[in-house]
């Protein structure tokens, strides 16, 4: 996938997920998973036929990177306000939770300047993006989870008609 295809999505990726925390959305078992599962598969499918090329510091700087963002997705998962709205799980981000999330995009836009200035950006760099953005929502995703079993929450079933 070319990087300018690369970017675009992760853009519209972005903006989905910063609409939907800005106005709220219901917390479905489909909602927890497949977005995340795409994004990772498409960027695994990328990132598998650059890893036998790459180096060993484009390796460790991706698992830094990786690292880095499951911890963002984590403290954006946290500051998530979980609440029951018509029986339903109903998740909204906080202004908390905006701000981890532009942390997260200069994270990602960083490493990027990074791996060029340090001249480890290679071609499971680019790959991988899409990837990284995954595995940072479903880390989120994995937090709301969690704070809603630690709660007795039920997950949304479907999501009610507005």
């Amino acid at each position: 996938m070319s990087t300018l295809v690369l970017v675009l999505v992760g853009a519209l990726v972005v903006l989905r997920v910063l609409g939907k925390q800005l106005t709220g959305s219901f917390v479905t078992a489909k909602s927890l998973v497949l977005m995340p599962a795409i994004l990772i598969v498409i960027g695994l499918g990328g990132a598998v036929a650059t890893v036998g090329a790459a180096r060993p510091s484009e390796i460790l700087f991706f698992l830094v990177d990786a690292a880095v963002v499951v911890g963002l997705g984590l403290a954006r998962g946290a500051t998530a306000r979980l609440s029951m709205r018509d029986g339903n799980l109903f998740q909204k981000g906080t202004p908390v939770t905006i701000v981890l999330w532009l942390a997260t995009i200069a994270v990602r836009v960083g490493a990027g300047f990074l791996g060029h200035a340090l001249g480890i950006e290679g071609a499971l760099t680019a790959a991988s993006a899409l990837m990284l953005f995954g595995i940072t929502i479903a880390a989120q995703n994995a937090m709301i989870y969690f704070r809603a079993q630690q709660r007795r929450l039920p997950l949304a079933t479907a999501v009610p008609r507005r």
